[in-house]
């Protein structure tokens, strides 16, 4: 039988054998929201599941399954115009990504790797990973395997280069990615190249060319405001997805993949057992 890692997929004597061998975990979550015409609400997701099975593979890690939904205020757009982006307030993101996490520590878990599959999410979580460290005394972790503002270990396989915000929102990196994940999903004959730009209702002077809330002035980006996305991106789509193919999205999968697998491997040796304060997920009701 092929061997899963996905705590929904495996029955209790299957948790207790990775408990034997290690006592990490990766809580992969993304979101559900516009990505452009051609690629589905679900992008990150499915983005983020590929990574986190790949990375769970080569490292024999298990994982609980992707949370689908997350902080995503800026993609609902106006009423009635059947976008579908599905976002949780900040609020509920945490409270149930909490429930998740005190679940798996109850059962033996003692290392938490976050999968974050969604840039905005990290927006908000930071007060929950906080929480959880000093609420039982886990180890708690995040990686970001997203090439927002720097290509990292996918740069060998992007031919847009920075100046094309490959990873920026339905473009080069996101496309082939989901391509990779499953090319029945992509319409590339919807797709086009597009560019960020400031909002409308900027004064000259603010310049803009990413998905970050900060706008530059000068060059210099010390201000910040609360956009939406179609104000800076009326397409949904920042970058240039005519270039992707199903083989980059491969090799970046995999890339991401075995760069979260050497991390996981350095984690598990490190003795943590002695460390929870709170175990029992009292509090569950």
């Amino acid at each position: 039988m092929k061997k899963r890692y996905n705590l929904a997929e495996i029955a209790f004597p299957d948790v207790q054998e990775f408990l034997k061998e290690s006592d990490i975990i990766m809580i992969p979550f993304a979101s559900c929201e516009m990505h452009g015409a051609h690629l589905p609400l679900g992008t990150d997701t499915y983005q983020c599941i590929a990574i986190t099975q790949r990375a769970a593979e080569l490292s024999n890690v298990p994982y609980t399954d992707c949370l689908m939904y997350g902080y995503s205020p800026h993609h609902i757009r106006d009423p009635e115009q059947g976008i579908g982006t599905v976002t949780l307030r900040a609020e509920t993101l945490n409270a149930v990504l909490y429930d998740i996490a005190r679940s798996v520590i109850h059962h033996g878990f003692n290392k938490l790797v976050f999968v974050c599959g969604h840039a905005s999410n990290m927006k908000v979580t930071d007060p929950l990973m906080r929480r959880i460290r000093y609420e039982t005394g886990a180890m708690v972790a995040m990686v970001r395997p997203w090439a927002e503002r720097y290509l990292g270990v996918i740069e060998p396989f992007m031919d847009g280069g920075p100046e094309d915000t490959p990873g920026w929102h339905a473009g080069e990196l996101e496309t082939s990615q989901v391509l990779a994940y499953d090319e029945t999903l992509v319409r590339m004959d919807r797709a086009e190249k597009c560019k960020a730009h400031a909002p409308d209702w900027m004064p000259d002077g603010f310049k803009k060319n990413d998905g970050l809330p900060t706008v530059a002035i000068d060059g210099h980006e010390y201000f910040s405001f609360a956009m939406e996305h179609q104000e800076f991106a009326p397409k949904g789509i920042m970058g240039d997805p005519l270039v992707a193919t199903k083989e980059k999205g491969e090799k970046c999968i995999e890339a991401y993949a075995q760069h979260m697998a050497k991390a996981l491997e350095l984690l598990k040796p490190v003795p943590w057992k002695d460390k929870i304060i709170q175990r029992e997920f009292v509090n569950r009701v």
